[in-house]
């Protein structure tokens, strides 16, 4: 593993470091998504030809989140954060929440939060735990619109962007995990950060589509590997401290 004892570490997490926690990753592959159909619960014109049917989708996702809790991968990284000497950034493509209930506070969130709904007009965001009804306005309009969930659908362009790659050109460590490597751009940050003289590791439960792009990786369950790697790279940098003190 190569040795990084100081710098800004950026951390792309995808699906799969939830996936422990119970939180099913969305399959692509079938085109499915906890039974329905992607393009009609996770595009623009499914939500115009059937709100209902998006909003209650989106309201049993935020109810399953109640349910569920951050699990250890979670945990190491929010440890690491709050360890680490310089800056470490969370940049998640996930919706949940379970990076900030394990602790973790610098998290850009790419595709939205799930407990968050803003109004399309304003885009102002809102606080919200419970379920989303169509007839639910916002306050920020002279004539209230419907507040919708506050998720990047597909077609819709990520948020944060500027943030996320200002992180990256500061990055001397950049690290995917749990991440499929399809889905751009978040495919693409691994590219940003190695333009910027970064070292590059994926975590995964098995190689990504983009493996060859990483100068290192670790292939196991997130719950393993993450807390492995976080307690290399404490100990690696406690073991510099007392080199240098001595």
């Amino acid at each position: 593993m190569h040795s990084v004892q100081k710098g800004n570490i950026v951390i792309l997490t995808g699906a799969g470091i939830s996936a422990e926690s119970g939180i099913r990753t969305f399959r692509a592959a079938d085109g499915l998504w906890e039974e329905h159909h992607i393009e009609d619960v996770a595009t623009p014109e499914g939500y115009r030809r059937n709100p209902e049917l998006v909003q209650r989708f989106y309201n049993e996702r935020r109810a399953l989140l109640q349910t569920v809790a951050p699990n250890a991968a979670h945990q190491a990284l929010a440890r690491l954060e709050a360890e680490w000497p310089d800056r470490v950034t969370l940049i998640t493509q996930n919706i949940d929440d379970l990076h900030e209930r394990a602790g973790s506070h610098n998290v850009l969130h790419m595709h939205g939060e799930l407990l968050k709904v803003r109004c399309p007009h304003s885009n102002q965001t809102v606080d919200w735990s419970g379920d989303l009804r169509t007839t639910d306005l916002c306050h920020c309009c002279q004539f209230p619109e419907p507040l919708r969930p506050h998720v990047v659908w597909f077609g819709e362009m990520p948020l944060l962007l500027d943030h996320i790659y200002q992180a990256l050109s500061e990055a001397s460590l950049f690290v995917a995990i749990g991440t499929s490597g399809n889905v751009y751009p978040a495919a693409g940050f691994v590219h940003e950060a190695a333009m910027h003289n970064a070292h590059t590791l994926e975590i995964n439960l098995q190689p990504s589509e983009i493996r060859t792009h990483f100068d290192a990786h670790r292939y196991g369950p997130a719950t393993q590997e993450v807390g492995a790697w976080v307690e290399e790279l404490l100990t690696g940098l406690a073991g510099a401290s007392i080199r240098q003190q001595g």
